[in-house]
């Protein structure tokens, strides 16, 4: 059987990112994304191997950005193109693992549009312009929640009266899960162990962030309550009645300070974006040093508490933008792990960048590994065993 091509989209509010995957290829055929949608300045942008290239589509929309997408898709793909993989952000507790896509999958993912009222109504525009579009092939949901859905209860009941889970279904969710599936396996692999006799810290470290403990290939505890670019992390649940109070925020208020003006934009009073708060600390910006001290604190906090999880450590992986690049935020959040009996190799870490993947860690400590993820060849791989 020839190799198959995945056509993977990640729909999102105003944009489309895509990528076009052949199962015998490392990497992408092709890849890119239709930005600013719904607004006179859309523009779709793609790379062909060493080859880039751009399209003003002015006032496109996601069914109209993927229409004009389609044909270089087709010809990239040699027009044999098998299926389509579809990032999902939210699963809740309906999906512990993708799934084929039809009306009544559709309708289940619909009646979750209140866990992410800001993400899942992008997912659904995008599934539905995609099956219009290409009616003849298999379509597959993979889900951002569904590997953290072999957490324990004791793990993910929030401590509320019961009624409030029982009722309503609130409790913790997680995401990330395809890059921590694809990191964790990637790591094995590095280190010669098998998944299934392994377990992991991973430190998915970007724009948005997560830390998870997996053990044996599964999730046993996730935290997405870390710092991150414009968002606070855990705090104190009393916070909201004292700003309320004190200073006569509305509860819109607090959301949009807490969401999008706190974080390392907040801290640093400069800015969200960590390579622009590096440059700034290395020039003696003290906002900028405390905001970087925070966010590498709180993430080695997280990666300690979710660790209870483990029966054994066999390393601590770094992935995510952030993750992949920055030697900094890696060894500065080692530090803080001595516990844990971490130390990293200097000369080790400052190699591990752009897409450079290998070991940080000394010699006789335990493993730190660089694992660049690859979300989009997870999808893939999750698509092509359903299509099996």
């Amino acid at each position: 059987m020839p190799a198959r091509n995945i056509l993977v989209i990640h729909a999102r509010r105003h944009s489309l990112r895509f990528a076009l995957v052949n199962e015998a290829h490392s990497q992408f055929i092709l890849q890119g994304m239709a930005d600013g949608l719904g607004s006179r300045n859309a523009e779709l942008r793609w790379q062909r191997g060493g080859d880039k290239d751009s399209l003003m589509i002015p006032n496109a929309d996601h069914r109209s950005a993927l229409s004009q997408l389609l044909p270089i898709v087709q010809g990239a793909a040699g027009g044999k193109l098998h299926g389509v993989g579809h990032h999902v952000l939210h699963g809740g507790e309906l999906f512990n693992s993708a799934c084929r896509l039809d009306a009544q999958v559709i309708r289940r993912l619909q009646a979750l549009v209140p866990l992410a009222p800001q993400q899942m109504p992008a997912s659904l525009v995008g599934i539905d312009a995609a099956m219009h579009l290409l009616p003849g092939l298999p379509h597959v949901a993979v889900f951002d929640t569904a590997f953290h859905q072999s957490m324990p209860e004791h793990v993910y009941r929030l401590a509320l009266p019961d009624s409030v889970y029982r009722d309503h279904g609130l409790r913790r969710y997680a995401f990330h899960g395809n890059s921590h599936r694809y990191v964790s396996r990637r790591a094995a692999e590095l280190a010669g162990l098998a998944l299934g006799d392994s377990c992991w810290l991973s430190a998915h470290v970007g724009e948005h962030s997560s830390g998870c403990a997996i053990v044996n290939g599964q999730s046993r505890d996730a935290s997405m309550n870390l710092v991150m670019a414009t968002r606070c992390g855990d705090i104190d649940p009393h916070l909201y009645t004292q700003l309320h109070r004190s200073l006569g925020w509305s509860l819109e208020k607090i959301d949009q300070v807490l969401r999008q003006e706190s974080g390392l934009l907040g801290l640093s009073e400069l800015a969200g974006d960590l390579r622009s708060l590096e440059q700034a600390r290395d020039q003696g910006h003290a906002g900028a040093t405390l905001a970087i001290e925070v966010f590498c604190y709180r993430l080695a906090k997280t990666l300690a508490a979710v660790g209870c999880a483990l029966p054994q450590l066999d390393g601590l992986i770094f992935t995510g933008e952030i993750g992949e690049n920055s030697p900094l935020v890696r060894s500065r959040t080692v530090d803080h792990l001595k516990l844990l009996n971490l130390a990293i190799d200097r000369e080790a870490n400052a190699r591990c960048v752009r897409g450079i993947a290998g070991a940080i860690h000394q010699r006789g400590h335990p493993r730190v590994l660089v694992v660049p993820t690859n979300e989009e060849r997870q999808i893939a791989f999750d698509t092509l065993a359903l299509l099996a």
